[in-house]
């Protein structure tokens, strides 16, 4: 900071000395009677600038030392302007930190689910090669390419998590016709297990986005189809309150511990239920959860061990103006 900019900073001081010393000159002169002692006059008028100088030349070693001593947390500022200035930055850098903070945890969950992603879909390539070295059973063969497009749709829809508002549109879907759906995807394994299925319901409006809610749902059934042992039941049904809507999903499997239950909803947490299976990446209900809240839902789940699974899929019946507007306008 050199001295000529930083009297650019200092004119106030500057024209409050010079007004200063005209009234005091036009005092003396009133007073004088037109016998001015210009001598004198002369005198106060070098006095004054002397010490306006040397305020001026203070104060600027105050504000190079301040300048110099920026980077340390102990300098002090030298106006209200300074000191609020101080207060602003130290808040955009302890925002900055945070920010930074996030960036890298989620960097690290990208990592960690990269990672894992990689390790689950050697599994299902493996039994490909091992059923391509052998008689090729056409049952055993969809499942791995099943598992295969689950593990890449696990993939696609965690990258898309970050853009997601870019990707979606909320409109009136049947959420019990995107279960009859998926519920026909995966018939082959209803059958190889010969666990039934129970609809009891015709319907369920709801307002999601339809491929979003279709990924949602299907992690849930296929939750459901993976710890049911084979001979057991699924349920899917419909429960309506003044508040909500909800899709009820229940299984008769394994079920799960209640230690663990509260944690089931947690990025990459198997549990005893994921060291049993070792087929469980503990990403599905996380991603299914993650989608549910930004679309505005949310999912519930009870359990006991060894008798019931029961995941709740919430809808709020808080109308969207959007889609209120587009039923009028039809």
């Amino acid at each position: 900071m050199t001295f000529l900019r930083y009297l650019a900073y200092e004119k106030s001081y500057m024209y409050l000395y010079l007004v200063g010393f005209l009234i005091s000159a036009a005092v003396f002169f009133a007073d004088s009677q037109g016998d001015w002692a210009w001598g004198t006059f002369f005198y106060a008028f070098t006095l004054s600038s002397m010490l306006l100088l040397g305020f001026l030349i203070f104060r600027y070693q105050q504000y190079v030392r301040v300048i110099r001593h920026m980077k340390s947390e102990d300098y002090e500022s030298l106006s209200l302007e300074g000191e609020f200035a101080q207060l602003y930055i130290e808040e955009l850098r302890k925002q900055h930190i945070h920010e930074m903070n996030r960036v890298q945890e989620r960097q690290q969950e990208h990592y960690d689910f990269i990672v894992s992603w990689f390790h689950e879909i050697k599994t299902p390539i493996a039994v490909l090669r091992l059923l391509q070295q052998t008689d090729m059973d056409a049952d055993s063969l969809r499942e791995e390419i099943a598992k295969i497009e689950n593990y890449v749709d696990q993939a696609l829809y965690y990258a898309k998590l970050d853009s997601f508002n870019q990707d979606y549109a909320i409109q009136n879907c049947d959420g019990i016709q995107i279960s009859k759906e998926i519920v026909k995807a995966h018939s082959k394994t209803f059958f190889s297990k010969k666990i039934r299925i129970s609809l009891q319901a015709e319907t369920l409006v709801v307002q999601s986005d339809p491929k979003w809610l279709l990924f949602i749902v299907n992690q849930l059934i296929t939750n459901s189809l993976k710890y049911t042992e084979n001979g057991g039941e699924i349920t899917i049904s419909t429960c309506e309150t003044p508040q909500e809507k909800q899709l009820l999903i229940r299984d008769n499997g394994i079920g799960i511990s209640q230690k663990d239950l509260p944690r089931i909803f947690n990025r990459g947490f198997t549990g005893e239920t994921g060291r049993t299976f070792a087929l469980s990446t503990g990403m599905g209900l996380y991603l299914a959860q993650q989608l549910s809240n930004k679309l505005g839902h949310y999912i519930t789940c009870t359990s006991e061990v060894g008798v019931y699974t029961q995941c709740i899929l919430h809808f709020p019946k808080d109308e969207d103006p959007y889609v209120y507007l587009q039923q009028r306008t039809q």
